[in-house]
């Protein structure tokens, strides 16, 4: 049997020690002589010890689940190229990427070790792996601005003929006894949506993605597709022993802890002296994924309240993918807890928009033009303000500021990450000609907020959606 076992995106999964260390448990526990440990990015970053560890943390999760190969997603930049450089030349696992750039153009950390192909040689099989990104990342991440990105599709062709082409000419010549062809082939991906462009445009057994933050198990054009969440909810094991591989996802509940993980990745959280309590939160805060990208919610409220009480703005927005999904606040909540829902070193900046623009930021919210996610995602949370959002005809009906309709020919200002004047993948009307001022960096508003005003959001109306369940039903 030909085996892999495959994560991604754990992102904040080191937070907490002991379920990252419960979490290995389970990969080992899946892993063997016949099997191959992959990810495929956003294993690095984000989250309260990544920002601690600059990403190293992830240097001890390699090495407790003996991990061979990872590709790039779009938060492995989080801390700039550099620091990447630095952590690729360390880790134990090979970076596999193809379609990566570095600022002169030149493919990505080539002489750190990064490559755009590899083989590995498992039970008997020779199997190929390359690796792609998601090209937007230079705008989905202020700190990958100089780098650029090749069509995903192209190079992984690209580098699949080439390593076809080197192993059949290692299996030939006088003495050579090595393979002739790969019996497999796989994409290591952190494109999300792009997967399916791959499975149907690629001649490779399985597409092994990342990126999108649900889970997926399908056969598209014959190619498996798999994708095991956020923060380590699922581990994908794929056998490849089949004209269409098989894939089962498996939850890390009742795996034996690795020994040792849990108290070296404490042992860095505990340097970082994060255990201030900010406030004491009497009913939990949900922070899922289906609450962030539910709609309105008490965590989204908070975040965008708070935006807003730092500029004194007439709105405060967030994005709802920069609320990291994690455990509820309920009890003491430290600054440990502010920074794992936004471990990001943004500053809160203050945009001036039309009242126009304004209602087309609203309309974004909803993302109807993003590809991004799942369809029946929201995107934001605002503060000040009120939306009604027809989900079948993809409309704003209404929306106003202090209760007071939006007025197209007045300006407004509006609270919101630094990250949503870079980027051009969500909230597009908003850009860096609308920055006016900067607070402070995003956990550090939401501690001195949360010290001044507690942390009590209540649920209020200020998001409406309506004709939901006819588009998820579609």
């Amino acid at each position: 049997m030909v085996r892999l076992v495959h994560y991604s995106d754990i992102e904040n999964v080191f937070d907490s020690p002991e379920r990252a260390a419960r979490l290995a448990g389970r990969i080992r526990a899946l892993s063997g002589p016949d099997a191959a440990v992959v990810a495929t990015g956003d294993t690095t970053a984000p989250g309260v010890l990544s920002l601690v560890a600059s990403g190293r943390q992830v240097i001890d999760f390699y090495e407790a689940t003996d991990t061979a190969l990872d590709t790039f997603g779009n938060h492995e930049f989080d801390y700039g190229p550099d620091a990447l450089r630095g952590l690729v030349a360390d880790a134990p696992a090979t970076f596999v990427s193809a379609n990566v750039r570095d600022e002169a153009g030149e493919p990505f950390g080539r002489d750190e070790g990064v490559v755009p192909r590899a083989t590995l040689e498992i039970d008997g099989a020779t199997v190929g792996f390359v690796g792609v990104t998601d090209p937007a990342t230079d705008s989905l991440n202020p700190m990958a601005a100089e780098l650029s990105f090749d069509d995903p599709v192209e190079a992984a062709r690209d580098a699949l003929a080439e390593m076809r082409t080197a192993v059949a000419e290692r299996g030939e010549g006088e003495g050579a006894d090595g393979p002739t062809a790969l019996d497999h082939a796989v994409v290591l991906s952190h494109l999300g949506a792009g997967d399916d462009d791959l499975a149907r445009e690629l001649d490779v057994d399985a597409v092994l993605g990342g990126h999108v933050h649900s889970r997926r198990n399908d056969v598209v054009a014959g190619t498996r597709v798999v994708r095991p969440g956020v923060n380590g909810e699922t581990v994908a094991e794929v056998d490849l022993d089949s004209s269409v591989p098989a894939a089962t996802l498996h939850e890390p509940d009742g795996a034996t802890p690795v020994p040792g993980l849990a108290d070296a990745l404490a042992e860095r959280m505990a340097a970082a002296d994060l255990d201030e309590t900010v406030d004491v939160v009497d009913e939990p805060i949900e922070r899922t994924g289906e609450v962030v990208h539910g709609g309105e919610c008490r965590v989204g409220n908070f975040v965008a309240d708070a935006f807003r009480w730092a500029h004194d703005a007439d709105v405060g927005l967030s994005n709802a993918g920069g609320l990291r999904q994690g455990d509820p606040w309920v009890g003491a909540v430290t600054k440990a807890d502010l920074i794992s829902l936004i471990p990001f070193e943004e500053p809160v900046t203050l945009a001036s928009v039309t009242g126009a623009e304004l209602h087309d930021v609203l309309r974004e919210m909803a993302a109807p033009d993003v590809d991004f996610g799942e369809d029946d995602w929201w995107h934001g949370h605002v503060s000040n303000a009120e939306v009604v959002w027809d989900a079948d005809a993809e409309l704003v009906l209404e929306a106003a500021v202090g209760g007071e309709p939006i007025d197209p020919e007045a300006r407004y200002t509006v609270a919101v990450s630094e990250y949503l004047l870079h980027s051009e993948h969500e909230y597009p009307t908003l850009a860096q000609r609308h920055r006016i001022d900067e607070a402070d960096i995003q956990y550090e508003v939401l501690a001195a907020y949360a010290r001044e005003h507690g942390i009590d959001p209540e649920i209020e109306g200020r998001i409406e959606i309506r004709n939901r369940t006819a588009v998820a039903d579609d």
